[in-house]
C-alpha cells in the first residue's frame, strides 16, 4: 500500500508538519464530508481495516501493511468491527481519537528518523498543537471553543462579512476570495483582512482562515468553509444564487422526516377516532 511517494524526502520540522496537515485534512474529510462513503467502506463483514490519511489530502480504508515492521506506524486496526455495535456519532468519535494518535506517531516517527533535536521536536509539536485535533473537529468541540473564546470578536467579524456580502448583485454567490494586492498596498490589506476574519475556522476541517485561500459562506447558518473542503471553486461559486452547507441540508432533511412522521401519526389517530 502506497503511503505517499517521496515521504522520506522530508528533512525539516516544517516539512513534517506539511505532511501532518495533509494527512489530517484527509482524515477529517473522511469523518465529515465523506462520512457516508467512509461508513459504507467500513463493512464489519470484511477483515481488519484501517483508515489511512495520505499527504495529498486523500484518504483510504484498507488492510494493514503486510511487511513487518511496516514502513510507517500503522493506524488503529479493525475500526470496521465496532461500526454496527455503537451509535454512529460515538463510533466516528472513537475513530477520530485513534486517528489523532496515529498522526502524532507518524509525525514523530519522521522526527526520529530525520534526527530532530530538542528544538526541532518542540517546534513540530508547537505547530501541531495550534490546530484542533480531529476529535475536536468531528465532535464539534473546536467550534464551541472558538465561540466561547471570542464571541464578541466573531460578532463584529460577522457584521463585516454581512456588509461585504451585500456588495454586488444578489444573484451572485456569497464568497470571500482575497487576491494579491499591489506591493505598496499589501501590508494594509493584510492587516484589514486579519481584522475582518479574526479567528474564523472552517466549518468542515476546523482550520483557521488564510489570506491565499478561497472561502465560501453558507447563506443560512453563516458558517465559512474552505472551497476545497466543500468542493466548490471560485468559478462555480459565481453561479450559485444561495449556498447551503451540508449541515443545513441534513437539518432540513431531518425536519421533513419528522414532519412526515407527525403527519402519519395524526392521520392514523384521526382515522381511528372516526
Amino acid at each position: 500500500m502506497e503511503m505517499g511517494a517521496g515521504a522520506y524526502n522530508h528533512r525539516t520540522a516544517e516539512d513534517v508538519f506539511r505532511d501532518f496537515k495533509g494527512r489530517r485534512a484527509a482524515m477529517i474529510k473522511a469523518l465529515t464530508n465523506d462520512v457516508a462513503e467512509f461508513y459504507q467502506q467500513c463493512d464489519p463483514e470484511k477483515e481488519n481495516l484501517c483508515l489511512y490519511g495520505l499527504p495529498n489530502e486523500q484518504w483510504e480504508v484498507n488492510l494493514p501493511a503486510e511487511e513487518v515492521p511496516p514502513e510507517l506506524p500503522e493506524p488503529a486496526l479493525g475500526i470496521n468491527f465496532a461500526r454496527d455495535g455503537m451509535q454512529e456519532k460515538d463510533w466516528l468519535s472513537l475513530v477520530a481519537v485513534h486517528s489523532d494518535a496515529w498522526l502524532l506517531s507518524v509525525a514523530f516517527y519522521f522526527g526520529a528518523r530525520f534526527g530532530f533535536d530538542r528544538n526541532d521536536r518542540k517546534l513540530l509539536f508547537s505547530m501541531i498543537n495550534e490546530l484542533p485535533t480531529i476529535y475536536e473537529v468531528v465532535s464539534g468541540i473546536a467550534k464551541k471553543q472558538v465561540k466561547d473564546k471570542s464571541s464578541a470578536t466573531n460578532h463584529s467579524s460577522n457584521k463585516s462579512k454581512q456588509n461585504s456580502k451585500g456588495r454586488g448583485s444578489e444573484s451572485q454567490a456569497k464568497y470571500s476570495k482575497v487576491t494579491q494586492p499591489p506591493k505598496d498596498e499589501e501590508e494594509g490589506v493584510e492587516e484589514e483582512d486579519e481584522e475582518e476574519h479574526g479567528e474564523t475556522l472552517c466549518g468542515a476541517c476546523g482550520e483557521t482562515y488564510a489570506a491565499d485561500e478561497f472561502w465560501i459562506c453558507c447563506d443560512i447558518c453563516e458558517k465559512w468553509f474552505h472551497g476545497k473542503c466543500v468542493k466548490i471553486t471560485p468559478a462555480r461559486a459565481e453561479h450559485i444564487k444561495q449556498y447551503k452547507c451540508i449541515e443545513v441540508h441534513n437539518n432540513k432533511r431531518d425536519w421533513l422526516l419528522d414532519r412526515g412522521k407527525r403527519h402519519d401519526i395524526q392521520s392514523h389517530q384521526f382515522s381511528g377516532g372516526s
